[in-house]
């Protein structure tokens, strides 16, 4: 086969592969956002208990991710990624019928292990695929975690168009016809990636044990190696960097729950709304592009500490102006930095520590990013129900 055409077909198939991300984390986690004002209203929630919906649903995504592990070695990265987007439809249609919170909750729950089982798989789909093309590798990643914002983008349509379709229909809420609306879109991806299974299976084979097998750690060191390991930072560098990303998780999904009804309490427009959150999303998808540089460049802990700057500016705005121009750059940076913030701990550890201890150094970054987002929302809520309100 030749170059160009095996480029191709790579390219079609990370398209194809990131429609899960979109699934797994763009409407699965995300669109909730959207759903939250009219949810609440209708419910009569307050805002803790409507954070701690996705405070729930973080804690499904912790489940799964620890469970994932496990699936993929009984069932195989593409069957994993396509019952779990199944199961997230499923899930997402269900929540349409039920008004009881503890169920919502369990839903929610649920829907975070359906979504972490897809977007891990899917994630190892798409190294794979790199794997084949190295020289592409950072594109097809790249294309695949931008399926996350094209996902935030059909819930940005999807969402307020079903609400407006339901108007007036008194038989069910109107937030109820959104959820069936997402579940319908997974329901229509999870088809398009069974009846491509074939080909993920023909072009990502399982690695040999060989490639996925970290460095013998019994094993004596070349000269070129120890001349070539790097030196890691001070325990107050990493002590930095993990509370760092910790916060962060507080503050980026108390942000993501929240800002939508933010938007709401400013008397933005449905229009206006929509319109915020697209750009968001589609800053999303330009994200990788944006920042690889600024990944590359920086061997320390100065990429996070950057992207996480810029993320509390963004966040900062809505607090200080209800200004249409402010609250739709608030979006858009947030969206084009929030996804590299994850990016920027997974270079930290490549670039500062050896491959036998990479899993080791990720699975810190990971279990206390976990922790700030299960905190987060809650919390946020928990503030927004005082006399200051989500402001």
């Amino acid at each position: 086969m030749s170059q160009s055409i095996r480029l191709w077909t790579s390219l079609w198939l990370a398209v194809s592969v990131s429609m899960a991300a979109a699934v797994s984390l763009g409407m699965t986690r995300f669109a909730y956002a959207l759903l939250l004002p009219p949810m609440r209203e209708d419910l009569s929630w307050t805002y803790t208990l409507a954070g701690a919906m996705n405070t729930f649903n973080a804690l499904g995504y912790l489940a799964g991710a620890l469970l994932t592990p496990w699936f993929l070695r009984r069932w195989g990265a593409v069957r994993v990624l396509i019952v779990g987007s199944v199961l997230a439809s499923v899930l997402m249609a269900l929540t349409g019928f039920f008004t009881w919170a503890l169920y919502l909750l369990l839903q929610r729950f649920l829907a975070g292990v359906a979504s972490a089982a897809v977007f891990v798989s899917g994630g190892l789909l798409a190294a794979r695929l790199g794997a084949h093309l190295p020289s592409q590798s950072g594109l097809l990643l790249g294309i695949y975690y931008g399926g996350t914002g094209w996902g935030i983008v059909i819930s940005a349509l999807c969402v307020p168009t079903a609400i407006a379709m339901a108007g007036y229909n008194q038989a069910q809420p109107t937030w109820s016809w959104a959820w069936w609306c997402l579940a319908f879109v997974c329901a229509a991806i999870s088809a398009a990636l069974y009846s491509i299974r074939s080909h993920l299976n023909l072009w990502m084979p399982e690695l040999s044990t060989a490639v996925l097998a970290p460095p013998n750690e019994n094993q004596a060191p070349s000269s070129t190696t120890a001349l070539n390991a790097p030196t890691p930072p001070s325990w107050r560098v990493w002590t930095a960097g993990l509370l760092g990303y910790g916060l962060f998780g507080v503050g980026y999904i108390g942000y993501m729950t929240f800002v939508v009804a933010v938007l709401r309490e400013q008397g933005a427009s449905s229009a206006n709304i929509t319109f915020f959150y697209a750009a968001l999303g589609l800053a999303v998808v330009a994200s990788s592009r944006i920042w690889a540089g600024l990944l590359n460049h920086f061997k320390g802990g100065q990429a996070l500490a950057i992207l996480n700057a810029l993320l509390s500016v963004a966040t900062l705005i809505p607090a200080l102006t209800s200004a249409w121009p402010a609250m739709l750059l608030s979006g858009v940076l947030f969206g084009a930095v929030f996804l590299s913030v994850v990016a920027s701990t997974t270079a930290m550890v490549k670039h500062n520590l050896p491959a036998a201890q990479w899993a080791s150094g990720i699975s810190a970054f990971t279990v206390v990013f976990a922790v700030g987002q299960i905190v987060g929302p809650t919390v946020v809520g928990w503030i927004a129900d005082g006399p200051g309100g989500l402001q």
